[in-house]
């Protein structure tokens, strides 16, 4: 029988403070908590996967590994990119639309469910309880979450 894989349960980052990290994903992006204590935290990302945070001594940021996390549009877009850079000071990586590091060095990609090139999602039900349209005439390639050129 062959293997079918039905998405991302969760992501992992490292972090030296638990408690701040899920202060700053949930001031940012409204990230919901699940539960937490003692170096680590599990919070909800959508309806059926969670980001889990852990405490380390030493961070050890990888240059290229990185998440994606979708915001429902453009506008979402923005405002994760103001917090970011007005409140949190960050500075966004300039060849993408919403790419940053996070205060502990991960990498993190915000995309929206805007991007035609994700009609894909369309079975999933949060999509389809968000009202999301896709175009279809004259469709982009998928762009990894970098700017249209």
């Amino acid at each position: 029988m062959a293997v079918q894989v039905f998405g991302c349960n969760h992501v992992v980052i490292e972090v030296t403070d638990a408690k701040k990290a899920v202060k700053f994903y949930s001031d940012v992006f409204g990230l919901k908590m699940l539960r937490g204590g003692e170096g680590a935290a599990w919070c909800k990302l959508g309806e059926h996967q969670f980001m889990a945070i852990f405490e380390v001594a030493k961070l050890q940021p990888d240059r290229v590994k990185h998440f994606g996390l979708m915001v429902r549009d453009a506008e979402q877009i923005k405002e994760v990119r103001r917090k970011l850079t007005k409140k949190y000071k960050l500075t966004l990586h300039p060849d993408f639309r919403c790419d940053f590091r996070d205060p502990w060095g991960n990498r993190i990609q915000v995309g929206d469910l805007s991007d035609e090139s994700l009609v894909w999602l369309l079975p999933y039900q949060e999509v389809q309880k968000a009202g999301i349209t896709f175009r279809t005439a004259n469709s982009r390639k998928p762009s990894h979450g970098r700017r249209a050129v």
